[in-house]
């Protein structure tokens, strides 16, 4: 994977590569929470009061009394019993598996999850086993061949990250075993999904009982840090139990205090915000329904266009660019060899940015038809079993 060119935000919904200002439609900065004034004087304030960091584990003398109210803020933010904070959205999932190593049978993981639920597995010491996308029939089929007595994880996003597609939850509940637990990375739905904003949960009507839902604060919050939502029970084992969490220095102070006020402003201002995010993302899915009939399946603020060939991809690249766009094409970890084109459209854009993409993309698209799928990921992928250890509770 090649490192990109270094890229500079600028004015919420642009950014500098080379010299030149381009509208941004990429990162996840859904409401350009990161560039508010109130979360930068946050930054500011708790530099001022509290310094840069703490430059300890909170298992020793780094437990900052902000932590606890900013894991307080979250509790009711998302109407979660518990909520633990840790160094990244991407360590979230890993302290999580850590910690409840041992105590499933086998663990069944969406074909296309994130690398951190992927990476999450190797800690959870029992049999892996990949389903279709967000296929609630192959999952169904994929539980049976688990046989009787057995004591299932399933691992998915909830908005997924590459695509957008958005895992359905309760069909997922319904062909599993009534005991069987879900781990649901919610980085990219926290904030976003959901009449409140609390996620694929909230929008999906899924109770948290056998829950647990990961996130970060980096990405609608604008902030910084990884996010553990579940029972008491379970904050309780992933405190004494991951060596994660026990060793890691947790995040900076002012990104801190800027969550907490990140919290308040979509607290107050969430369902206006995501309106209108709602809206410039059905304004571009519409706005391409002609030549592009698989984006219309998808109802997040994630766009992703597959090219078909290397030179439809450099004819795009280079339109882009010409219409002064920052031309968004990845190489998603685990995703395509090839790449894909992903638009991340926020609450800010303004209507003349969102015109310009549309017309950029049905003219360099309109002519060569329906874009290509993604390829899936084998549906299996094991890991030798060993001695449960029960943490559960």
């Amino acid at each position: 994977m090649t490192e990109p060119a270094p890229l500079q935000q600028v004015d919420r919904t642009y950014a500098r590569l080379r010299g030149r200002k381009l509208s941004y439609f990429s990162g996840c900065d859904y409401f350009r929470m990161a560039s508010h004034p109130r979360l930068s004087k946050a930054v500011l304030d708790g530099i001022k009061h509290y310094g840069l960091n703490v430059a300890a584990s909170r298992m020793t003398s780094g437990n900052h009394v902000l932590y606890s109210e900013l894991e307080n803020s979250l509790r009711t933010f998302f109407e979660a019993p518990a909520a633990l904070l840790v160094a990244t959205g991407y360590l979230a999932n890993l302290v999580v598996a850590q910690t409840l190593a041992g105590n499933f049978s086998h663990v069944l993981i969406d074909a296309e999850a994130h690398p951190s639920l992927v990476d999450a597995t190797r800690f959870l010491d029992c049999p892996v086993l990949r389903f279709k996308h967000c296929d609630s029939e192959d999952l169904a089929r994929t539980v049976r061949r688990c046989g009787v007595g057995t004591q299932l994880l399933l691992l998915t996003e909830g908005l997924f990250a590459r695509d957008g597609m958005i895992a359905p939850l309760p069909d997922y509940v319904r062909v599993l075993p009534k005991d069987a637990w879900i781990l649901v990375d919610d980085a990219h739905a926290a904030g976003v999904l959901g009449r409140t904003g609390s996620g694929s949960l909230e929008h999906s009507n899924l109770p948290r009982k056998r829950v647990i839902q990961t996130l970060t604060l980096s990405k609608a919050f604008g902030a910084y840090g990884g996010v553990i939502l579940g029972s008491v029970a379970l904050r309780e084992n992933m405190v004494s139990r991951s060596q994660i969490f026990a060793g890691s220095t947790p995040i900076p102070l002012p990104l801190a205090n800027a969550a907490l006020h990140a919290i308040s402003i979509l607290t107050i201002e969430g369902n206006t915000l995501r309106k209108r995010l709602n809206a410039n993302a059905a304004r571009v899915r519409d706005g391409l329904r002609d030549i592009c009939s698989t984006i219309n399946q998808v109802s997040g603020p994630i766009i992703t266009i597959v090219p078909e060939s290397e030179r439809l991809s450099t004819q795009l690249t280079r339109e882009l660019l010409r219409a002064k766009i920052y031309p968004p094409f990845i190489r998603y970890p685990g995703g395509l060899d090839s790449g894909c084109f992903r638009f991340a459209i926020s609450s800010e854009h303004r209507s003349e940015q969102l015109d310009r993409l549309i017309r950029v993309l049905s003219s360099v698209l309109g002519s060569s038809g329906r874009r290509k799928q993604p390829e899936r990921l084998p549906n299996e992928h094991r890991i030798n079993s060993r001695k449960r250890n029960r943490v559960l509770t």
